[in-house]
């Protein structure tokens, strides 16, 4: 099981998690619904990063930075997480019609872009788009959990846009320290094909319009001005990562991911749900 939870990084659901809260909150989520999303959420999440390893386990043994994943290594079997993989799928079906139909009907349709990234790196430059629109569900999915219907969720799909451009972005940055490994075997994205300089400075820009987004969606639905003191507190947590990690300097990367956009989502969510409650 710790294997398993391990090869999923669990703990990485605090990036997309406090967005789902956040538009179901404003919404006018129940506490029911709340813990229908977090379900949801966890298992589509886990679901992903399951497939994600075994469609990459071939991958992840040719580049050094991955070759002691749990796949790779054999602490966990593929048989096991196929299994790990189709339970979290089921949960995930399962929480969305819990929640109502309309997200039970939809629900395949989020499952697609999960499984579509891990191949869009053989056959794309650009598989952080991907991944910028499979994380874009969460809001506009959790929104549609607590209302049923898209009339007046356009909050969520900017909220939604904002998300995926934030996790593409630093996706960018992250796939900067494999560029070299992915050109010599075959495995596509904008650092390998274009440069490592050239993904950093185009995701300082993706950051930029990301804030952006966040600001008109405190505008749109009226958040009181502690979700602003909170943009400020992101932006610098932007700044911060783009100030640590350079062409000429990688080693910073894992801090820039995770510490900084565990930051951010946590940030963003607390202050803008005290911004809601004035409101």
């Amino acid at each position: 099981m710790k294997a398993f939870l391990r090869l999923v990084a669990i703990e990485h659901s605090v990036f997309a998690l406090p967005f789902a809260y956040l538009s179901a909150i404003i919404a006018g989520a129940s506490f029911w619904d709340i813990v229908l999303i977090t379900i949801a959420m966890v298992g589509a999440r886990t679901f992903a990063m399951a497939a994600n390893r075994i469609i990459d386990r071939h991958i992840d043994a040719r580049n050094p930075r991955t070759a002691k994943r749990e796949l790779v290594t054999g602490a966990v079997s593929v048989r096991t997480a196929w299994i790990g993989a189709i339970i979290a799928l089921v949960v995930f079906f399962a929480a969305a019609l819990a929640l109502n139909w309309l997200c039970f009907f939809l629900s395949p349709l989020a499952v697609i872009p999960l499984v579509v990234y891990p191949y869009a790196k053989r056959f794309t430059n650009w598989p952080h788009l991907v991944l910028a629109i499979a994380q874009a569900v969460g809001p506009i999915g959790a929104w549609l959990a607590v209302t049923g219907s898209f009339a007046g969720s356009g909050p969520a799909w900017l909220l939604g846009a904002a998300v995926g451009l934030w996790i593409g972005g630093f996706d960018l940055i992250y796939a900067c320290q494999d560029a070299e490994i992915d050109r010599e075997i075959g495995v596509h994205s904008v650092p390998s094909r274009f440069g490592v300089p050239f993904a950093l400075r185009l995701s300082t820009q993706v950051h930029a319009l990301t804030f952006a987004l966040f600001v008109y969606f405190g505008l749109w639905v009226g958040l009181a001005w502690p979700w602003y003191v909170g943009l400020l507190l992101a932006g610098a947590a932007f700044v911060y990562q783009h100030v640590i990690v350079t062409p000429t300097d990688l080693s910073k990367v894992n801090r820039a991911f995770f510490t900084a956009n565990g930051f951010v989502g946590i940030v963003l969510f607390a202050f803008g749900l005290v911004a809601w409650l004035i409101r």
